[in-house]
């Protein structure tokens, strides 16, 4: 059993999160019981993800996409009275990490999805990252790599050289990057959703592009950032999956 501050305040701390500012407000968001035994984790807010929450009997709920926004109005709406009702009603604290997340070099989706699909970082790249591939292949290839590793069939629109050597990746909707890695020598650009100036920008810029899914490239990060922290107040932790296709 921990205390939902001591908890909140080791992951606001191990991602630096002063560090990376962001679209509204970064780890807690709604309060709920003061100790806690069980952590869930998903990758977007949601009613249907804090019902399964309070379901697992777990106290806290880890999120990627948190439920406030900068850009939302400041009127609780039909939707959000449901969903902050189901969080008071199973007394689960909600807590959200996105850009400091996307960013951290060992918790990261970025990070995670280099090092399973093979790239070795090297640099930052805007808040994902940018590496090589230690043996060259086709852009046919690598999108197989990621097809199986994601376990979804991205779009890809290939239009770089016949080797793929320099990979940037940025999980999410980061299609506007893509004038950015074609600048910074990338053949190839992974992100998670593409957007309709992308393919003619890849033709024009020589540079492969692939969508691989907005969720599921961020899959991954809120799922080792949970299980960081419970590993460190020896806690349980369950990873709810409500997959979403875009």
């Amino acid at each position: 059993m921990a205390h939902r501050d001591e908890i909140i305040a080791f992951a606001d701390e191990l991602l630096d999160v002063s560090s990376h500012p962001d679209y509204g407000p970064v780890g807690l968001q709604v309060v709920g019981a003061d100790e806690v035994t069980a952590i869930a984790c998903g990758v977007s807010a949601s009613r249907e993800l804090f019902e399964h929450t309070a379901a697992v009997g777990a106290q806290m709920v880890i999120v990627h996409h948190g439920l406030l926004w900068d850009r939302d109005s400041r009127v609780v709406d039909a939707g959000l009275k449901w969903r902050l009702k189901a969080l008071f009603d199973g007394d689960v604290t909600l807590a959200a990490y996105h850009l400091a997340l996307d960013a951290h070099p060992e918790f990261g989706n970025n990070a995670l999805l280099a090092r399973k699909l093979g790239v070795e970082v090297e640099a930052p790249f805007e808040v994902g990252f940018g590496g090589s591939l230690p043996e060259p292949m086709s852009a046919d290839a690598f999108t197989t790599r990621v097809r199986d590793t994601l376990g979804r069939e991205p779009l890809s629109f290939q239009y770089g050289p016949a080797e793929v050597r320099r990979v940037a990746i940025v999980s999410g909707g980061a299609a506007s990057l893509l004038p950015k890695a074609a600048a910074a020598g990338y053949d190839l650009f992974l992100t998670g959703e593409p957007a309709e100036p992308a393919m003619m920008a890849a033709r024009e810029l020589g540079i492969h592009f692939i969508a691989g899914g907005h969720y599921a490239t961020e899959r991954l990060g809120v799922q080792a950032l949970t299980e960081r922290i419970a590993e460190q107040f020896d806690l349980s932790w369950h990873f709810i999956e409500l997959t979403n296709p875009v």
